[in-house]
């Protein structure tokens, strides 16, 4: 009976023992996952931040995907977490566990919506128009304005002149899409478009007139510089449309503002879960 019961002793603390061995398995690992969804968090922030200022669609969409797989990796992370809080017995630590997750939840809404504006990249479409086929058209308005003769010698500064206004004025077109392509104001907008409207009217004005007084030979590069004109109009309008949908401002916005409150509630619950976890002992019984 003695031998029984000492039997019986020894296979009790060896059960303890175990589970005591199990207990600081499972804090070890609460301890890491909690560190883990902070660094998470943060690579997730970081490279949605990247996203949103990167200046080309490529790099855009590298550091939205990593954004989205960090962000991911912080669900698995806190899914995980969970249920190993509530076999310790830990419940302020799931409290703060259901803090972080709610405030990730509107936080995460809130990077998806910030991630299809990026996706969408309508500023940076308008710039590159802007830069690209719209700086091209102008070029070409000049090329041909450059080569026109005065149909009289009398009538050479005219001719010059009016070369030089309409120059000027899809110049001026160009100048005011930068500005355009980076306001965020509806109404502001609208009075850039109406500058660059009064001044392809002026430019029109001063081809109209400039094709009246060039030799017949020059006519065909007035036309030319019409054309041109016409091009730059059209693009005009293409920038503009894409302008105002202004997706990569808006998500800019968002981010510097609401989603910056979000993320800095979730840090700050990270870190307070972290904290009271990494100061537990062992649980009692």
């Amino acid at each position: 009976m003695t031998r029984f019961v000492a039997a019986i002793a020894v296979l009790l603390g060896v059960a303890a023992s175990c589970n005591e061995n199990a207990a600081h398995e499972q804090m070890a690992e609460a301890r890491r996952l909690s560190a883990l969804l902070g660094t998470q968090f943060t690579k997730a922030t970081g490279a949605a931040n990247r996203a949103v200022m990167s200046d080309t669609d490529e790099a855009s969409a590298s550091f939205a995907d990593e954004a989205r797989a960090a962000t991911d990796a912080v669900q698995v992370s806190a899914a995980a977490l969970r249920p190993i809080l509530s076999t310790l017995g830990y419940s302020d630590e799931t409290r703060l566990l259901d803090e972080f997750e709610q405030r990730f939840a509107e936080y995460r809404a809130l990077d998806s919506n910030i991630l299809a504006l990026v996706a969408e990249g309508t500023n940076l479409k308008a710039k590159r128009l802007s830069f690209g086929a719209a700086h091209e058209a102008a070029d070409a308005l000049r090329d041909a304005l450059e080569r026109v003769v005065p149909a009289q010698s009398a009538d050479t500064w005219r001719v010059k002149a009016l070369a030089a206004t309409a120059l000027a004025s899809a110049r001026e077109i160009q100048v005011l899409q930068a500005p355009h392509i980076a306001e965020p104001d509806d109404a502001e907008m609208t009075r850039l478009e109406a500058r660059m409207a009064a001044a392809e009217t002026t430019a029109r004005g001063a081809l109209a007139n400039l094709g009246r007084l060039v030799s017949t030979s020059s006519r065909s590069e007035v036309a030319t510089a019409t054309a041109s004109l016409d091009r730059l109009s059209s693009l005009n309008s293409e920038i503009s449309t894409l302008s105002r949908r202004n997706s990569n401002v808006r998500a800019l916005a968002l981010s510097l503002g609401q989603k910056r409150v979000l993320a800095d509630a979730c840090g700050d619950a990270l870190r307070a879960l972290q904290e009271v976890v990494e100061k537990r002992g062992l649980p009692t019984r």
